[in-house]
C-alpha cells in the first residue's frame, strides 16, 4: 500500500508541477498547444492565468513533500484532493452551464477525476 502512496503522490505532484509551470512560464502557446484554446495578448486574462498557474505550481511542490516528509503525507493527500476534485467539480458546473468543451479539456476531465479519487482514497487509507 505504501507503493501505492507513493506513486499517486508523484504522479499528482509531477502533472501539477509540470502544467503549472508550463502555463506560468507560456500560457499563451499551453493553452493552444494542450487545450486547444486560443489566448489574446490580454495583459489582465495572462495575469489570472499567471496567477492561478503558480497554485497549481506551488501545490505540486507542497505535494511532492508528503513523499520525503512523512508527517506531511497527510497533507499532501488533502491537498491534491482539494485540488484535483475542485478542478472537477467546476469543470463538471461548466459542462452543464456552458456546455461540452473540446477533446483535450475532456481528457483533462478524465485526469483529474483519476487523480481526485486517488488521492481522496490514498486519504481515507492513510
Amino acid at each position: 500500500m505504501e507503493i501505492f502512496k507513493i506513486i499517486t503522490l508523484s504522479l499528482s505532484s509531477i502533472l501539477l508541477i509540470f502544467v503549472g509551470l508550463s502555463r506560468l512560464v507560456n500560457p499563451i502557446k499551453t493553452f493552444s498547444k494542450n487545450s486547444g484554446i486560443s489566448l489574446e495578448n490580454d495583459t489582465n486574462l495572462l495575469n489570472e492565468i499567471r496567477g492561478f498557474s503558480s497554485v497549481m505550481f506551488f501545490s505540486g511542490i507542497l505535494i511532492s513533500l508528503g513523499i520525503f516528509i512523512e508527517k506531511f503525507t497527510f497533507t499532501s493527500f488533502t491537498i491534491a484532493s482539494l485540488l484535483f476534485l475542485s478542478f472537477l467539480i467546476g469543470r463538471i458546473i461548466s459542462l452543464i452551464k456552458d456546455g461540452k468543451p473540446n477533446k483535450q479539456i475532456i481528457q483533462g476531465i478524465f485526469f483529474e477525476l483519476i487523480f481526485g479519487a486517488l488521492n481522496l482514497i490514498c486519504l481515507f487509507l492513510f
